[in-house]
């Protein structure tokens, strides 16, 4: 059996997401079904829509930062009851055997069908997933985060995604009190970047492009902003940087920005630049500086991020829309003209 549930759809790259009905499965022993209650619009919902990336299967329900509250659950599923607060983010499923898996590493799954994405993506029977822009879901309670009491259903969404993709590196790297970190954007996972790097106590410096959301990154925790279109800045700040944590899909100059960096610096791109990016040696090789890359964050992660979110009362900045606003939504994130991540009230779906 299957239940049909409401959700907003793409039917093509160059469709308007539209009102539809998509099948969700029945409850099997291990899975949640809870009804969803917000989903965060993530710029990588625009690019897998819009076939930007390549391999979108239409139709496709987008939405990966989802919060709700758990309506049933299977007969052997031990984690969860009926009126948990819960969240899933970027994935559904793995392979679970894997060095990774086990690792509680799910987003880096080497084992047969890898991580299968919240949409997009495909079930272990073989029948499509799809995401969040809809208003109940079906997910094994292996991939169900549990939702902090002390952080609202709507702040939470965001979290699974935007949260946990800077929470993941800030943390391998060792943010805190004793690090220099340089976030460069200010946008869904830059002022997420800030945020969570303050709160681990790190110092905070905000790259942008120009100083117009300069108030705002002060306001946010960081100590310093800096516009990145002007040369000084790049001669001001050379040799600083512990780390620093790369929101922007642009590619940039990385002589320039790798030159930021301190002796044993880290450059994370979080990204995902059109072109290939260009390295020179000298600025890599000069400081021992390393270049890497960092995706998501997997299910243990994500919990300790939520954890650590509710204590520090780290909750990111919203607007909460209703589903029929979603193709205006988009065309403004597309302009960076939101502050700083779109919520659809999935009670308007």
């Amino acid at each position: 059996m299957t239940t049909t549930v409401s959700a907003y759809a793409a039917n093509s790259a160059t469709d308007p997401l539209t009102k539809t009905t998509i099948e969700r499965r029945d409850l099997g022993p291990h899975d949640v079904a809870f009804d969803i209650k917000f989903a965060g619009i993530c710029h990588s919902d625009i690019h897998t829509v819009k076939g930007e990336w390549g391999g979108a299967n239409y139709p496709v329900v987008p939405g990966h930062e989802i919060a709700g509250v758990v309506t049933a659950i299977g007969s052997a599923v031990t984690r969860y009851q009926v009126g948990d607060r819960v969240g899933v983010g970027c994935f559904v499923d793995s392979c679970r055997e894997c060095e990774n898996c086990e690792a509680g590493l799910q987003q880096y799954c080497t084992g047969p069908g890898g991580m299968r994405g919240t949409y997009n993506s495909t079930e272990r029977d073989g029948s499509p997933t799809y995401g969040g822009y809809s208003t109940a879901m079906v997910v094994d309670e292996n991939y169900v985060l549990r939702i902090p009491d002390a952080i609202s259903l709507d702040k939470a969404a965001p979290l699974l995604c935007a949260g946990v993709t800077v929470w993941s590196p800030l943390r391998h790297w060792n943010a805190g009190p004793d690090k220099r970190v340089a976030v460069i954007g200010l946008g869904g996972l830059g002022h997420m970047a800030v945020k969570l790097a303050t709160a681990m106590g790190a110092e905070v410096t905000v790259l942008s492009q120009s100083l117009k959301k300069m108030e705002d990154g002060l306001r946010l925790g960081a100590v310093a902003y800096h516009a990145t279109s002007d040369p000084d800045t790049f001669t001001q700040l050379a040799g600083r940087f512990d780390l620093i944590i790369n929101t922007v899909s642009a590619n940039l100059d990385m002589a320039a920005y790798l030159g930021l960096l301190a002796l044993d610096g880290t450059l994370v791109e979080l990204g995902a630049p059109e072109k290939p990016l260009v390295v020179p040696f000298f600025p890599l090789g000069a400081m021992r500086r390393s270049l890497t890359g960092s995706m998501i964050g997997g299910i243990p992660e994500t919990q300790d991020m939520l954890d650590f979110c509710a204590e520090h009362d780290v909750t990111p900045e919203i607007e909460v829309i209703e589903a029929s606003y979603i193709n205006e939504a988009y065309q403004r994130v597309v302009s960076s003209d939101v502050r700083y991540r779109f919520v659809i009230d999935a009670s308007t779906i």
